[in-house]
């Protein structure tokens, strides 16, 4: 069912013209790979301190407050970028395990996020008990690590 929509998008003229520049793809995911890292700096520094790990001198509503903006920033370049990437090789997606994992990883990364993790890093210092901030800290490493993995497998998958 979704096969037939993954082949137009891999035929579109951005799915062609990645695919068919030597140079594209690679700069294309450069950034990509930029906006991973922003955001996996940004998601862990609030998550290290939600486990209690480096900057105990810094509220986490603080931290959380500091780092939203270079979250929703590189949110916004990795979407972006991956747009593209994901057109230039659409049928492959398609086919890829790791694609889906990657993707599904994202979306529930995100909903986390901006929900859950978003209330909880917000929150005044001692409002959650210890061990809940550990729980968020450690499932939102756990979410984002699943889809850096999932998009670094999808290089190396068939």
């Amino acid at each position: 069912m979704l096969l037939p929509l993954f082949e137009r998008l891999e035929a579109s003229a951005m799915g062609e013209a990645v695919r068919g520049s030597l140079w594209l793809f690679p700069v294309v995911e450069a950034f990509h790979l930029v906006g991973l890292a922003v955001i996996g700096g940004a998601i862990l520094v609030v998550d290290f301190r939600l486990l209690g790990l480096g900057l105990r001198n810094h509220p986490v509503s603080r931290l959380a407050r500091d780092m939203q903006p270079w979250v929703i920033a590189s949110l916004a370049l990795m979407v972006a970028s991956g747009i593209p990437l994901f057109l230039s090789e659409a049928i492959k997606c398609y086919y890829s395990f790791a694609f889906w994992t990657k993707m599904t990883s994202l979306v529930f990364a995100v909903t986390f996020t901006f929900t859950l993790r978003r209330a909880v890093a917000g929150a005044p210092d001692g409002r959650f008990s210890p061990v809940w901030n550990r729980a968020v800290g450690l499932t939102s490493i756990a979410l984002w690590s699943t889809v850096g993995w999932g998009g670094r497998w999808i290089g190396f998958s068939g």
